[in-house]
């Protein structure tokens, strides 16, 4: 899907040297993909900080098998 986006040039040159990318397109398309992986785990962090998974086998369990 194509979609438009203002960004400043400043931001755009600093967007193409992180991301690597020589064109514009692919250079937006792998900062919002890269954005919501880190969403993602950070939602995971915290809801396994909450307790909201439970295994049926301890941290010094998964350590002994080398999982």
């Amino acid at each position: 899907m194509k979609v438009t986006v203002e960004l400043d040039d400043a931001t755009l040159a600093e967007l193409l040297a992180a991301t690597n990318e020589r064109k514009k397109g692919p250079a937006v398309s792998k900062a919002v993909e890269e954005f919501l992986k880190r969403k993602k785990a950070r939602e995971f962090g915290r809801l396994l900080m909450e307790g909201a998974f439970d295994y049926p086998i301890t941290n010094d369990e998964v350590e002994k098998q080398g999982l």
